[in-house]
């Protein structure tokens, strides 16, 4: 897969996880956050709860359990860690979730799953 047909599958598998987030109650703060520590894909919103995700989008529903890896969420901490206070106000949670998407297979939302 080349690079841009690779930016257009992220892009594709962010947009699939926002709207299911959207379905379960959650509001969109942002998307792709860029940061010196790493890339946010979304930010949502949840009562007091501030979610930092990380979206993969897999060909193959079989690749999903592999897809998440301690180095790259080590990253993703990182980033939030940069970025937490544009998003969150005094007395909101945060925490490092992933989605894992993949053709025929329902949305695996892993939540909290960065931990130090």
């Amino acid at each position: 897969m080349n690079r841009q047909q690779a930016e257009r599958s992220g892009r594709d598998g962010e947009t699939r996880a926002a709207l299911w987030l959207r379905a379960k109650g959650w509001q969109i703060l942002d998307r792709r956050i860029k940061t010196p520590a790493g890339e946010i894909d979304l930010v949502a919103k949840r009562g007091r709860l501030i979610a930092f995700v990380e979206v993969k989008w897999l060909k193959k529903r079989e690749e999903l359990d592999y897809a998440i890896d301690q180095t790259r969420l080590t990253r993703v901490a990182a980033a939030t860690e940069a970025v937490a206070h544009r998003y969150a106000q005094e007395g909101e949670d945060i925490r490092v979730d992933v989605i894992l998407l993949a053709p025929g297979a329902f949305p695996r939302h892993i939540a909290n799953a960065w931990q130090p």
